[in-house]
């Protein structure tokens, strides 16, 4: 049995100089939780895991429209595991981003795994505002441990003030085009690690990079962090570059 499901994420100011959340419908695998923001003025939501999913077949889907004026964490509680059906069909992510002029976003999920024989399609579409602030953080793991990778394909399209600021697509596995573990891509390396900010901070003189990673300034407000380092490396560089 496959699952198609969406959720909506909806956050407005309220007139306390807050947000709050007038929508937060969650769907079949996809449960939202309210929880306790680090910030004043800030709301926090955490994605849920309700059953195992996505797996071959399944089509999740989630929207987030943060208005004016309102600043929005949203986490997920473990892990995405992306997992095969029987038929080897792929699953499909789809996450649609808003936020609008004045209003910030940090999208920061934890880590989408690809177990293998899965085939997943993740499609990330960010629509921001002028003046519109952005965190978001993207983390892929080829396989679980001692594993091969499954297929896994994303793209991350951004959009700032009616105009791209980036569009770019990764596709790993044994369905993917060769070369993609060769030298050039990711090697013998299984995580890769990507940090999108909006607008680019002034940089900290103390940020060291750990090896095997980029800071790409973009053709417009944007900078983004690439590593292929073990995942507490890119956390701790994504953290010092979060707070700049």
């Amino acid at each position: 049995m496959t699952v198609t499901a969406a959720a909506r994420i909806g956050a407005v100011r309220d007139r306390a100089g807050g947000t709050s959340l007038p929508v937060l419908a969650g769907a079949g695998p996809v449960a939202l939780r309210r929880t306790r923001a680090a910030r004043e003025g800030w709301a926090r939501v955490t994605v849920v895991g309700a059953m195992s999913a996505p797996l071959g077949g399944d089509r999740l889907r989630i929207d987030v429209d943060v208005a004016a004026g309102a600043r929005l964490t949203v986490d997920s509680a473990a892990a995405t595991v992306s997992l095969p059906d029987l038929a080897g069909r792929p699953a499909f992510y789809d996450v649609r981003l808003t936020v609008a002029e004045g209003a910030e976003l940090h999208w920061l999920p934890e880590p989408v795994i690809a177990a293998c024989g899965s085939d997943l399609r993740m499609h990330t579409r960010v629509r921001l505002g002028a003046g519109a602030r952005l965190v978001l953080r993207e983390e892929l793991v080829l396989g679980r441990h001692g594993e091969a990778t499954g297929d896994l394909t994303s793209r991350l399209t951004v959009e700032h003030d009616g105009r791209t600021l980036l569009d770019q697509a990764l596709a790993f596995g044994p369905g993917a085009a060769p070369g993609w573990d060769g030298p050039a891509v990711l090697g013998p390396h299984r995580t890769l690690g990507q940090l999108l900010l909006v607008p680019p901070p002034a940089l900290p003189p103390d940020v060291s990079l750990p090896p095997l990673t980029s800071l790409t300034p973009l053709a417009g407000p944007g900078l983004l962090l690439t590593s292929t380092s073990p995942r507490p490396a890119f956390s701790r560089t994504a953290a010092a570059l979060t707070r700049a």
